[in-house]
């Protein structure tokens, strides 16, 4: 699935999720992709480029929001539209795990 249409149908990829996890305190870019590795258990990285592609879809749909700038860096910060989308997508996480371990249960499988 693209992530431009990702946002407009209201889903998050890893990539967005991690981020807005992250920016639960404003943090700078580099610091967000250390705050991602960290989250993940090291399971989960982002590259500069991916970054800052993610972080200006992530503006532009106002899940995040630019509060400060200097020469040398920007800070963000997660919105409270940007926490409703991720609680939306932890609850429906939530849902596909129970739908799965269901399943594995009723075979016997866990």
């Amino acid at each position: 699935m693209a992530r431009d249409t990702s946002l407009k149908k209201g889903e998050l990829t890893d990539t967005y999720y991690y981020i807005l996890l992250s920016l639960m305190e404003p943090k700078h870019g580099y610091l967000i992709m250390k705050a991602v590795e960290r989250i993940s258990k090291n399971t989960f990285s982002i590259g500069p480029a991916s970054l800052y592609t993610s972080i200006k879809k992530l503006l532009e749909a106002e899940l995040i929001e630019l509060v400060e700038e200097s020469a040398q860096k920007k800070i963000y910060i997660i919105t409270e539209k940007g926490i409703q989308f991720l609680k939306n997508d932890i609850e429906k996480k939530r849902e596909m795990v129970e739908a799965a371990e269901k399943i594995f249960n009723d075979r016997g499988m866990l």
